[in-house]
This record gives C-alpha cells, sequence and structure tokens, in this order.
C-alpha cells in the first residue's frame, strides 16, 4: 500500500469513527459525551502507538512493531529506510576499510585529516616517519603533533600543486616530502614521503656538476689566453693553422657559455627553497634590460609593453637572467627584421611576463621537453645560434624559485610567445 492510500485508509476509519459514536449517542440520548470518548480511545491508542515507536527507534536493532493499517505502513517504510542506511553504511565502512588496509601497507606515510585539522586515521608509515601515534592520536589537531613550520605554512596556504620539502635535523640527516590531496567535504589525505636517498643523489650530481664546471674554468682560462694571444699575431701564423686556431678560439667561448651557465643553474637549484624577500619592480627590471639589448643589439627590433608597477618577491639577479634568455631566445630563431615584444601585465589573478617573438615558432610535440637540459628542437640549428642548451632550464628553475608557472605557445612559421604567469 502506498503512504497516501494508507493514509486516506486511516483518515476514513477516523470519520466512520465519528458517524458511528455520534449515531449510537443520538440514540441513547449523549451524542457529544459518547464522541468524546471514542476521540479518546483514539488518543490514547496513537499515543501507545507513538510510544511503540520511539522505544523502536531508540534501539532500531529490534524487529519493527506489529501494527495494521496507517502505523503498519510507517512501521515497513521507517524498517526499509533502516536498512537502506545500513547497508549504504556498511558499504561505506568497507570502501573504508579496504583503503585503510591499502595505505596502511604503504612505505610512504599517510593521514586523514578533518576539515577542522583533526587527525581521523593514520597508517604505521606516518607513525614512524612524523612520530603519531593511532589510534590515540585521534581528534587531536595535526598541527599541534607535526611542529614543522614550513610544514605548517604549506599546510595552511593551500597550495598544493607542488609537494613540499624538508630537511630534517636530528640524529641522522632526513629528507621528508610532503603533499596533501583533498577530498570530501574539506577533508585531506596527507603523504609523507621519505626521499633522504634521493635527496642525497641529487645533492651529489649537483656538486658533481658544480665542481667540475668550478675546476674547467681554470684550464679553459689558459686555453682561451693563449688562443687569444696567438691569433692577435695573426700575421705570423701560416695560413693553414689561421682556421684551425680560429674555430678553436669559438668553441673555446661556447665552452665558457656552457659552465657559466651550468654553474648558474647549479646556484639556482642550490637557493631553491629560500624565501624571496626582495620586492622586485619589474616594469623598471625589464625597461633597464631593454636599453642594455637595444645598445648590445641596436639592429634588433625590440619593444616594451609595460602595463603595471606591481612589484613581487623575488630575486633581481635570478629574474634577470631568466628574462635575458627569454629575450636572446627570441633573437635566435626570428629574422633579425622582426618583431620581438616583452610585456607585463595584471590579468586576473596573475601578473604575467611574456616575450613574444615572430620567428620560426616550436612544434607541439618539442613543447613539453624544452626546459630539459640540453634538449635540441634541431642540433644543426642550435649548434648554428651558439646557445648552451640550458637557457629554457634556467628559466624553469627561476619560475620554480618564484612559485611562477612558465608557459609556453607556439605554432611553427608564426613564431612562439613565453610567458612567466606569477600569482598576485
Amino acid at each position: 500500500m502506498s503512504p497516501q492510500a494508507a493514509w486516506l485508509a486511516e483518515l476514513r476509519r477516523l470519520l466512520a469513527l465519528v458517524a458511528v459514536a455520534l449515531t449510537a449517542g443520538w440514540l441513547i440520548g449523549w451524542p457529544w459525551l459518547l464522541l468524546s470518548a471514542a476521540l479518546l480511545a483514539l488518543t490514547v491508542r496513537w499515543a501507545w502507538q507513538m510510544r511503540r515507536l520511539l522505544r523502536w527507534l531508540q534501539d532500531p536493532s529490534l524487529e519493527p512493531p506489529e501494527a495494521l493499517g496507517f502505523w503498519g505502513e510507517l512501521y515497513d517504510r521507517l524498517y526499509q529506510l533502516q536498512r537502506k542506511a545500513s547497508m549504504r553504511e556498511m558499504e561505506l565502512r568497507s570502501r573504508l576499510d579496504y583503503l585503510q588496509d591499502s595505505l596502511s601497507s604503504m612505505h610512504d606515510g599517510a593521514v586523514m585529516v578533518s576539515a577542522g585539522g583533526a587527525i581521523e586515521w593514520s597508517n604505521d608509515a606516518a607513525q614512524r616517519l612524523l612520530g603519531l601515534r593511532y589510534p590515540a592520536d585521534r581528534g587531536q589537531a595535526l598541527l599541534n603533533l607535526v611542529r614543522l613550520p614550513a610544514f605548517h605554512r604549506y599546510y595552511i596556504a593551500g597550495a598544493f600543486e607542488d609537494p613540499l620539502q624538508l630537511r630534517m635535523q636530528g640524529d641522522r640527516e632526513q629528507t621528508l616530502q610532503f603533499a596533501i590531496t583533498l577530498f570530501g567535504n574539506g577533508d585531506r589525505l596527507v603523504f609523507v614521503r621519505d626521499i633522504t636517498k634521493e635527496a642525497h643523489l641529487e645533492q651529489m650530481r649537483r656538486d658533481f656538476v658544480g665542481n667540475v664546471s668550478h675546476e674547467l674554468r681554470t684550464p679553459l682560462t689558459v686555453i682561451k689566453g693563449y688562443l687569444e694571444m696567438i691569433l692577435a699575431n695573426a700575421e705570423q701564423l701560416e695560413p693553414r693553422f689561421q682556421r684551425p686556431l680560429e674555430q678553436m678560439s669559438q668553441q673555446t667561448d661556447r665552452m665558457e657559455n656552457l659552465l657559466k651557465d651550468l654553474l648558474w643553474l647549479s646556484r639556482l637549484e642550490s637557493v631553491r627553497t629560500q624565501t624571496r624577500r626582495e620586492q622586485v619592480d619589474i616594469a623598471a627590471l625589464l625597461q633597464e634590460l631593454v636599453d642594455e639589448l637595444h645598445t648590445l643589439y641596436p639592429e634588433r627590433a625590440l619593444t616594451l609593453q609595460s602595463d603595471t608597477r606591481v612589484k613581487i618577491p623575488g630575486d633581481y639577479r635570478e629574474l634577470h637572467s631568466a628574462v635575458s634568455n627569454l629575450i636572446l631566445n627570441a633573437f635566435k630563431y626570428s629574422k633579425d627584421d622582426s618583431l620581438v615584444t616583452v610585456s607585463w601585465r595584471q590579468q586576473g589573478g596573475e601578473l604575467l611576463l611574456s616575450v613574444q617573438d615572430q620567428g620560426i615558432g616550436i612544434d607541439a610535440v618539442h613543447i613539453p621537453r624544452l626546459t630539459e637540459r640540453f634538449y635540441r628542437v634541431d642540433d644543426s640549428r642550435s649548434s648554428a645560434t651558439g646557445g648552451t642548451g640550458l637557457g629554457l632550464a634556467i628559466v624553469k628553475h627561476v619560475a620554480a624559485g618564484h612559485r611562477a608557472e612558465l608557459r609556453i605557445a607556439s605554432l611553427p612559421g608564426k613564431g612562439s610567445t613565453f610567458t612567466l604567469a606569477f600569482r598576485c
């Protein structure tokens, strides 16, 4: 029976009760007294049924009370809803248990945190890496137990696009990587991973590149000095030696530029996690850079469009290096008579620094790899320009150090636009 039908049936019974009570009461001379007695009996019955309902709701594990009519339909409906809710709860519990079992088997730490910041659950790895205790710490604020200022800033800022790496000092040096994922209604899943070995290997690589680059500078300076001295007296050389010596000088200059870029890239990697406190006037930086390049490359058409004077926290030297690399790349891969445009503007919640050229462009297949070290779109073409293959890698690291995004848009034969997007 549908709820509507059960209600109509109950209403008909009520009307029938009123009619019978009035008729019987009229026959014996007391119609209102008999009607009142009938309604009182009905009220007592409904109160009794409501008492049975409340007792059952207090302990839903019991079977629902038996009843006829409207109350029977009500008990049946509530019982069905109860069973569906129980099945749904069991299903959700099963999924949660499966998720927790999966996370428990991970070597990486995992902590479920409520929207209010309280610990809901953590696996054994999180307890080992962060010193948590589950279930003793359940309901405690995560930030009260993980006392790492950098992690606090990362957690509160809510910008979880990039993971956070922290070097821990203690009995043994340890490097942890934190990643946070939002789910549900503001809840967070915090992953923590021990990357000490990877960080150590990366540091060894950086040290090796930096040390080798530094050590090569001295012999390279000596070679370059002797070549310059010999070429200064080129008229005393036999003609057959002049061309090889000129090529040696060119390659020495190229090697010197390569070492400079490698040393600069090593420096950028070593200071990437430092806080940027200096307020850099990008408009002034661009104007200074454009004036410098006008002097060095008077034949090139270079224009500046600055629509904002907003300053950003950063490192002046690093930003100067990044923009200089972008503009020089635009010069290298566009014709001498084509225009290169540098712009600085605010758009929505971002500050955009763009370098646009009208050059040869880049096929879309190469764009994801452009910022890799020594990646060449065309080896012969790159060799002709004299580039080191590290310019865009430097730009990428400068962007990462300033929490900016490097965006590349290009079409073959139409030119390219490289944009550094900073958050306001």
